[in-house]
């Protein structure tokens, strides 16, 4: 099994040096990502850069800029020589670019639907709005704004909160997603209702698709509440089952992520809008280690009672995750215990980590879940 450190963002062994995205699954040219951004006229008739959405009319995707970028070498000056130091250090470096983190694949994908959505929709701004959130002093956006410069991101929305919460701001933009590195902010996060998710990067990365957004969700306690798990930890097996079966037609109640699915789903319709569901450049799965027949037909009974449509659903029957995400290549995948998050790595996926629900006070590298 890869070790994976929980403190935040650490390599979990060795150091990647580029993450790669890989050719179209669909044929289309690979070329270059600077390709794909899609530019609008300014009253002038000068070639301008399209304007960020209103955060009501958004999926805002707030992404910490230690996810985003590699800040491993900045973070021990950090810890080792003071704050002092470390902003010394920055502005030393400012004209240095960081390399991309295991956000970054991520990030790249929803600017790639946003190049989609502007081609049928050109005035709507039911977008993708990408946040960089980071506790860094201010001397430090300059790098950061040189950084994404450089890799050709369209990051218009800063919050550097010099040491502070940024959990007040995040409700301000009307988060639809937090990704950090650090869990107790995360889990601050959830307390207040924002779906938040704790990214890790693995010793390899798997290549994943520049045309479509692929996003893979775990169950229990990540889509749905954690009331099955909690049976299953109490009472075993046999007894979830059980229950599952006398329940199959009371809905579960909602997950964390639950709306970020709904959110991914309202920008899905709009393709499917302009005939081009075959097409999609948004893709979602279930990966949960349910089995169908004994407890898969609530979950699936609960998603089309919300209205929420699954493109893939794998039913595992408690089989490991990491081979199916390996064929699926996700961009970025959801689950709330980290025996399944180190699986994952293992297989070279960008896990994230959502810390809610019962199985936060189980061991989870001993504790499988049949629920999940």
């Amino acid at each position: 099994m890869v070790k994976m450190s929980l403190e935040p963002v650490q390599v979990m062994s060795g150091q990647v040096a580029e993450l790669k995205v890989a050719p179209s699954s669909n044929g289309d040219s690979a070329g270059s990502w600077e390709g794909k951004r899609e530019f609008d006229k300014d009253h002038l008739g000068l070639t301008a850069k399209p304007k960020p959405p209103k955060p009501e009319n958004a999926v805002t995707v707030a992404v910490s800029s230690r996810v985003l970028f590699r800040t491993e070498r900045e973070q021990r000056v950090f810890e080792q020589q003071g704050v002092e130091e470390y902003l010394r250090y920055q502005i030393e470096h400012e004209n240095e670019p960081f390399a991309p983190g295991p956000a970054f694949p991520f990030v790249k994908a929803l600017e790639a639907v946003n190049a989609r959505l502007r081609e049928l929709y050109p005035q709507s701004e039911e977008l993708f709005d990408i946040v960089l959130v980071t506790y860094n002093h201010a001397h430090v956006g300059i790098r950061l704004i040189n950084t994404i410069n450089h890799h050709n991101l369209f990051i218009e929305r800063f919050c550097m909160t010099g040491g502070s919460s940024p959990i007040g701001y995040l409700k301000a933009w009307q988060t639809n997603l937090y990704l950090s590195a650090d869990a107790n902010k995360v889990r601050e996060a959830l307390t207040e209702g924002i779906a938040a998710a704790t990214m890790f990067m693995p010793e390899k990365m798997t290549e994943v698709s520049e045309s479509q957004l692929r996003v893979a969700f775990d169950g229990d306690a990540v889509l749905f509440s954690d009331e099955s798990e909690r049976i299953f930890k109490a009472h075993g097996l046999d007894k979830f089952f059980e229950h599952e079966k006398e329940n199959e037609d009371r809905l579960l109640d909602h997950g964390p992520l639950k709306g970020f699915l709904e959110a991914l789903g309202k920008l899905q319709k709009k393709f499917y809008a302009k005939g081009q569901r075959l097409d999609c450049p948004i893709r979602t799965y279930l990966v949960t280690a349910r089995s169908a027949a004994s407890s898969g037909i609530r979950a699936l009974k609960t998603l089309r009672a919300w209205g929420l449509e699954i493109d893939e659903a794998l039913f595992l029957a408690g089989a490991p995750k990491g081979p199916m995400l390996e064929k699926i290549r996700p961009h970025i995948y959801f689950d709330d215990q980290m025996f399944h998050i180190e699986g994952a790595a293992e297989m070279g996926t960008i896990a994230a980590h959502v810390p809610y629900g019962i199985a936060q006070k189980h061991n989870s590298k001993h504790n499988t879940s049949a629920g999940k």
